[in-house]
């Protein structure tokens, strides 16, 4: 089975625009983007793209490559005072001289609609969240549409990463399953990705689970963004190699991809929602 995440997030933002239309609110949406990087300014496109279809407002700040980690944050500062403005995504990766930590820390929790505040991993941790990270919440919501089940199930995550699979693994916990999370120093890691009824990976590196590393009939989540030896798109897993194995598999390009951005403007409107009951100042 095809896990078709660009069909799904179809279908999410189609229910998600109904919903803002009758909800009479206006959700704003800001985007920080520093320097000129190709991708970063596609994938920030393509998110005031989704605001747009689904009713949105959304507001671009686009800063040099030269600026300073003091102007990022008085780019963030001024969102978080701005009462018009219900969610800021400052679009990563950062140039390496900018504080990346300070600049996230820095975003108001009721505005952090990517999930990646201390207070909202938190709160994930906790078992009670507000905003979750888009890319790993929009996987779920694929293993949700097609009735794939979590609890008592073992997942696998392979990738550590603050934005991907560490609050993956949260949530799969949350949702019952008995969770791995490998990484660059695990041993035995072909072993371990074996063992799983859900393997997740998000290691960046094209290709690189083969059929060997999947159980006959799991469920396969590709995180990855690479680019074969030809320049073609593709992902972590061996897609073609791999169908034949799995039980069920989400393609590159078409899976977790659309679910990124659908989650993201589904948290914010939910962030319009919650203006008035969460605390939007950052601590």
């Amino acid at each position: 089975m095809i896990l078709d995440g660009k069909a799904v997030s179809e279908k999410r933002l189609e229910l998600l625009k109904e919903e803002i239309e009758e909800s009479g609110l206006y959700p704003r949406l800001a985007t920080i983007i520093v320097g000129e990087d190709p991708g970063s300014k596609l994938y920030v496109r393509m998110k005031h793209r989704a605001c747009e279809r689904v009713g949105i407002g959304s507001v671009g700040i686009e800063l040099p490559e030269d600026a300073s980690t003091e102007r990022v944050l008085e780019a963030v500062t001024r969102l978080n005072n701005d009462p018009d403005i219900n969610g800021i995504l400052v679009q990563l990766p950062l140039p390496s001289r900018i504080d990346t930590t300070r600049v996230i820390d820095a975003v108001a929790p009721g505005k952090d609609v990517d999930g990646f505040h201390p207070c909202n991993l938190g709160r994930l941790l906790a078992g009670n969240p507000v905003f979750a990270p888009c890319t790993p919440q929009g996987i779920m919501t694929i293993l949700e549409e097609y009735k794939i089940p979590t609890a008592g199930q073992r997942a696998v995550v392979v990738g550590r990463s603050i934005d991907v699979g560490r609050p993956m693994a949260v949530l799969l916990l949350n949702a019952d399953a008995t969770v791995t999370i490998c990484h660059s120093k695990t041993k035995n890691l072909e072993d371990e990705m074996r063992s799983a009824d859900i393997l997740i990976s998000a290691v960046g590196r094209a290709k690189f689970v083969g059929p060997e590393m999947v159980k006959e009939g799991a469920t396969v989540i590709d995180v990855g963004i690479n680019y074969d030896e030809q320049g073609k798109l593709c992902g972590d897993v061996d897609f073609d190699a791999v169908k034949e194995r799995a039980g069920a598999i989400t393609p590159v390009p078409g899976g977790v991809g659309p679910m990124t951005i659908a989650t993201l403007m589904e948290n914010t409107f939910r962030a319009a929602k919650l203006r008035t009951c969460y605390n939007n100042t950052a601590p």
